[in-house]
């Protein structure tokens, strides 16, 4: 049965829209410009991260709750293994969050952006909220590019994809699985890194040149292999040249259809969804999401 992400008909005229920060908050930043009415919340896992600091400045109010007490203890009971997803701890965290945004709101949340936040989100929350938690990703999640900063650019390079892609989408239970609502225009790796060179970052494009012959040599084609196979003086190149188009693609992916997905999408409820299908208007999008026709 398809539901509106938010229905401003049936709605107050401003969106509580709560950000979830770890760190900069430029995600953050982007979604306020866009349009600064709504009435925002900033929650923090990180106190005095530069995240809150920037929302103080904004006047809006702040949520900070470390997460380490909760899942230090964690650490200790599930060594050598990483803490789980599930775990109790992790619930109990995220429940004591989701009490604090309730009692600085007055109210359930519009939405969720989770804007550069670096824990993951429990099932638990994942079903109080869904549809309701938003977050992009630096990569193409429908290709299944996943892994933080700088990986998706690498494994785009390492599947010879000429261009890479951010993705907004709605979080699920997976880990960057949720249904897409729109991903960037694409930014083409030779330009970028041609124009890079231009404004002085010397030697990608004979950096680039060289890896991709080391991948086609040795019939590369997944991440994981490139790391088996790989040397330092590869492993250096890779890191450099995603890192180089990790940052182009934030301010020409990220901070465009993040901003535009919440108040050109979501707010003017324009989405709907029925399970994984999302609709715009009424009408079904493809899996690869929304096409922006213009920013």
């Amino acid at each position: 049965m398809k539901q509106f992400i938010y229905n401003p008909a049936g709605s107050e005229s401003k969106m509580t829209i709560v950000c979830f920060v770890s760190g900069s908050g430029t995600n953050y930043e982007r979604i306020i410009e866009r349009n600064p009415r709504h009435d925002y919340i900033v929650f923090s896992n990180r106190p005095g991260c530069e995240g809150v600091l920037k929302a103080s400045q904004n006047h809006h109010p702040v949520i900070e709750l470390d997460h380490l007490p909760f899942l230090s203890p964690a650490k200790e009971k599930y060594s050598p293994y990483p803490v789980p997803r599930n775990c109790p701890e992790r619930v109990a965290f995220e429940q004591q969050v989701a009490r604090l945004i309730l009692e600085k709101a007055g109210k359930e949340p519009d939405l969720i952006c989770l804007a550069g936040y670096d824990q993951w989100v429990t099932d638990w929350m994942v079903d109080k909220y869904y549809p309701r938690i938003l977050n992009v990703h630096p990569g193409d999640t429908v290709k299944g590019y996943d892994g933080l900063h700088w990986l998706p650019s690498a494994k785009a390079i390492i599947a010879g994809d000429e261009a890479l892609k951010s993705t907004l989408f709605i979080v699920d239970k997976g880990e960057d699985t949720g249904p897409v609502l729109l991903q960037s225009r694409p930014l083409n790796i030779l330009k970028t890194l041609s124009k890079l060179e231009a404004a002085g970052d010397g030697g990608l494009l004979d950096r680039f040149a060289e890896l991709n012959s080391f991948i086609c040599r040795n019939a590369i084609k997944t991440y994981r292999q490139f790391k088996q196979v790989a040397g330092e003086g590869e492993k250096e190149a890779i890191k450099l040249i995603s890192q180089s188009l990790q940052r182009e693609l934030k301010t020409f992916g990220d901070w465009e259809i993040y901003p535009f997905g919440v108040h050109d999408l979501i707010a003017r409820g324009r989405v709907e969804i029925d399970g994984r299908d999302i609709f715009i208007d009424g009408i079904p999008i493809p899996e690869t999401g929304y096409i922006i026709r213009a920013m």
